[in-house]
């Protein structure tokens, strides 16, 4: 599917919504629009291409078609998946720490999707695992900005997606600065240096009242 696909189901809150018979879903839609849960103030291109220009995002969990996908600038899918690089301690850290999304105070997000080159698809698993963590130090970064943050990844390239990954963001207005920096980092690592392509959209929840600046 390319980025002017049409599948794109049911709306989701913030965590992982159940499914038919009492399933969750794993599989994610994000449509880029004029109507959305989320207010686009911010898009990209950090490398390679951009995305059409849209005014908000609407995220759906689930795989079933939408009424009104025809107003739809781009659509992007991506699922849910287990841990690829992460160690038992790893994963124990970030479990004991990384927030749910949906949070209250959470009224600003990030969508980053991601492709890298063929060259990092050619390494082997325990290769990527080095330039991952061991060089890029990718885990043990963002566990600084823990609670802060809250995050979750999604993989779009096994669905023949025009992105690898789809990792979306929340954190509250006053975490922003430390967002910013969390991702300065994260570019300046080897690790970066293998993605091709990566579109950088900031986002504020819809129903967030606009506060004019001071005079």
């Amino acid at each position: 599917m390319d980025e002017q696909g049409r599948r794109t189901p049911r709306r989701f809150s913030a965590s992982l919504h159940p499914g038919a018979h009492g399933a969750v879903s794993r599989e994610f839609t994000f449509v880029g629009g004029s109507t959305g849960s989320w207010r686009i103030t911010k898009l990209s291109a950090v490398r390679g291409a951009g995305l059409p220009t849209a005014r908000h995002v609407a995220v759906f969990a689930g795989a079933a078609p939408v009424p009104g996908s025809s107003e739809a600038v781009w659509v992007l899918r991506g699922v849910t998946s287990n841990e690829r690089y992460t160690t038992r301690p790893e994963h124990e850290a970030l479990a004991a720490c990384q927030p749910e999304l949906g949070r209250p105070e959470a009224t600003e997000a990030a969508f980053i999707p991601i492709r890298k080159a063929a060259a990092w698809w050619a390494l082997s698993q325990d290769e990527r695992r080095a330039l991952f963590e061991e060089r890029s130090k990718h885990i043990a970064t963002s566990l600084a900005y823990l609670p802060a943050v809250a995050r979750r990844l999604h993989h779009g390239r096994d669905l023949g997606e025009p992105f690898d990954f789809l990792t979306w963001f929340e954190y509250a207005p006053g975490d922003a600065a430390a967002f910013e920096e969390l991702v300065g980092r994260l570019r300046a690592t080897e690790e970066w240096s293998y993605v091709e392509r990566e579109v950088d959209i900031r986002l504020i929840r819809a129903d967030t009242a606009v506060v004019p600046p001071p005079n």
